[in-house]
């Protein structure tokens, strides 16, 4: 296991953010790859619903990555627990879609409700995922 503990305090930051961020720039571009509508070009046009569908997933992914930051004593251990929680929320959109009926539609005609239930319901999920990990 990778341990950072005898780095320099600025070097083990540099590693978790620039680490943190790839993550999250990852998971971005998953979760726009697995919805069926083109997410960013709505979010482009003004729909506010894509913007919060999109936002709480990546809210609530952020909260994991966190969490697995002040929790995991290796940076291996960070690695594998982000890796699980972008499983996780994956999971958790893909199981809305099934659930939740013409989720497409609804938010490509700017369904803005629809849009912050799957934005909460995101939010919520990498909320119980970071809380998890303590």
């Amino acid at each position: 296991m990778l341990t950072l503990n005898t780095l320099h305090p600025v070097l083990v930051y540099l590693i978790y953010i620039a680490s943190s961020f790839a993550l999250l720039g990852l998971f971005v571009v998953i979760y726009i790859h697995i919805t069926p509508y083109p997410e960013l070009t709505l979010i482009r046009s003004g729909n506010l619903a894509a913007a919060l569908s999109l936002g709480g997933a990546t809210l609530g992914f952020s909260l994991t990555l966190s969490s697995s930051i002040q929790h995991n004593s290796t940076f291996d251990l960070f690695l594998l627990w982000a890796l699980g929680a972008l499983a996780v929320q994956v999971a958790a959109y893909l199981v809305m879609v099934k659930t939740l009926h013409n989720v497409k539609q609804a938010i490509t005609e700017d369904n803005r409700a629809m849009g912050a239930l799957m934005g909460t319901i995101s939010l919520a999920v990498g909320m119980i995922n970071a809380a998890c990990l303590s």
